[in-house]
């Protein structure tokens, strides 16, 4: 398994963008032979560097960012040859309507209209016979690694639901050890693997069924954990790790019901250089001020819509709690009525609220209510990535019934955050608790690429109206 900002992510996954970014490029490089295969003379003149490396990578980035936006990486969701064909035929020509557009207001990136059509059924055909032939190299040259769960109880269980949630990743349970005899009860199996036995016999076991990695799930340690065999697997180039880092890495959010306050203090990440904090300032504004220009548009038919489906303000100013536990006022179009809180008070927001106007439920949807607060970023109350703001009758609440809330204060909140693009909705304090969880591991693992990532994923949000409110 390979660990990107902290996650598990499946090597076949990264192969295939590999792999496949390097065969759009060769379709490229074939497209603009067959078109030219009479005419040297014209291929020679038409390639030029840098402008042929430019026009051939605006084709890749696209195509790539289709496929990627139609699962053909997430191998949890694909399954049929069938599925992939027609994801593959959709994602083809959202890149072909993409790049037309772009190729309308910036006219020199085009590399030429026949070879461009002979390019996209060369990717096509290339993609295709990509993912059969490695599908089958895949099933002899990556075989599964075994793995072993040292506990029987319910974090050892947790360990094993969330890993068969992940049949991307290349590794087999094998089963259980208990960490003291009779510890299971006479359950033979537990979640469908048998339990195969108990610490003593954990090196053994290990090395009989050519273990690559033990995950330690004991509730408690004090003078249980085989800490002698751990050792010696461990010198022998056996993985071992702590159940908490593993869940993490698995679901991308920090297990708050099984954490102790030493697992902060000791644990690898919360780290923020002030260059990192200068470079994320620096994106913000750039980020803010072209999504501001980009949006106008669109702003302005929203500020219409609002203005004349109800009497009320365009924009809605509400408090909400920043950087260090201040407040600012955040900026959203109106999307509920005027009167949405007069009888009973600040209410949590929920699927399908009967207090959103028509064009307040639309806009909601698909997050255009929250386009005014690219001022908000321009100001500094916000970041582009972060925590969302929560109103601070809230917070008060939430800070009371959860422990290690405020810490979400310690960055900007964001426009979009790592909670907003994984997890639907806030509408109770179960949700924001799981919210945390997920705000958490963002602050554990904050990069300038980690924000990259969750950009990508909420243009798709944004694009599918996955996650509205």
């Amino acid at each position: 398994m390979i660990r990107i900002f902290n996650q598990y992510v499946s090597p076949k996954s990264l192969l295939l963008m590999l792999t496949e970014g390097t065969l759009i490029a060769l379709a490229i490089a074939c497209g603009l032979r067959l078109r030219f295969w009479n005419s040297p003379d014209e291929l020679d003149a038409l390639i030029h560097f840098p402008d042929i490396a430019v026009q051939g990578l605006v084709i890749i980035i696209t195509f790539q960012l289709c496929f990627y936006y139609s699962d053909l990486y997430n191998l949890n969701v694909l399954r049929g040859r069938t599925e992939q064909v027609i994801c593959l035929g959709q994602s083809l020509g959202s890149a072909c309507l993409l790049l037309g557009a772009l190729y309308y207001v910036f006219p020199g990136l085009l590399i030429g209209r026949g070879t461009f059509l002979i390019s996209v059924f060369l990717v096509a055909a290339f993609i295709m016979v990509n993912r059969i032939v490695l599908d089958r190299a895949w099933q002899f040259a990556a075989p599964k690694q075994n793995m072993l769960i040292l506990g029987t109880r319910e974090m050892a269980l947790n360990v094993a639901r969330e890993l068969k949630k992940r049949d991307d990743l290349n590794v087999q349970l094998l089963g259980f050890i208990e960490a003291q005899p009779g510890e299971s009860g006479p359950a033979k199996t537990i979640f469908g693997h048998p339990v195969l036995g108990a610490a003593e016999d954990l090196e053994r076991l290990a090395l009989e069924h050519r273990v690559a990695r033990i995950v330690v799930a004991m509730e408690d340690r004090r003078g249980r954990m085989p800490v002698r065999e751990l050792v010696r697997l461990r010198v022998q180039g056996v993985q071992v790790e702590d159940a908490h880092s593993t869940m993490s890495s698995l679901s991308g959010r920090i297990w708050l019901e099984s954490i102790h306050p030493s697992w902060f203090v000791f644990s690898e990440g919360f780290h923020r250089s002030r260059l990192t904090l200068a470079v994320k300032r620096a994106l913000d504004l750039a980020f803010a001020l072209f999504g501001l220009v980009i949006s106008l548009p669109a702003m302005a038919l929203v500020a219409l819509a609002v203005k004349l489906d109800s009497k009320g303000p365009v924009i809605f100013r509400q408090k909400r709690v920043g950087l260090g536990g201040g407040t600012f006022e955040v900026l959203k179009f109106r999307s509920m009525r005027l009167d949405a809180e007069r009888t009973n008070g600040a209410q949590w927001a929920i699927p399908d609220d009967p207090r959103a106007t028509r064009v307040g439920k639309f806009i909601r949807k698909f997050r255009l209510d929250e386009l005014p607060q690219f001022v908000n970023v321009i100001r500094g109350d916000m970041s582009f990535v972060g925590p969302r703001p929560e109103r601070p009758v809230f917070v008060e609440q939430l800070r009371k019934d959860i422990s290690y809330y405020d810490e979400r204060h310690s960055v900007r909140p964001g426009l979009t955050g790592w909670a907003q693009v994984l997890y639907p909705y806030a509408a109770t304090v179960e949700d924001a608790y799981r919210k945390l969880e997920y705000d958490l591991f963002y602050l554990k693992n904050m990069s300038i690429l980690f924000d990259c990532v969750i950009i990508l994923k909420t243009i798709r949000t944004v694009l599918t109206g996955r996650g509205g409110r």
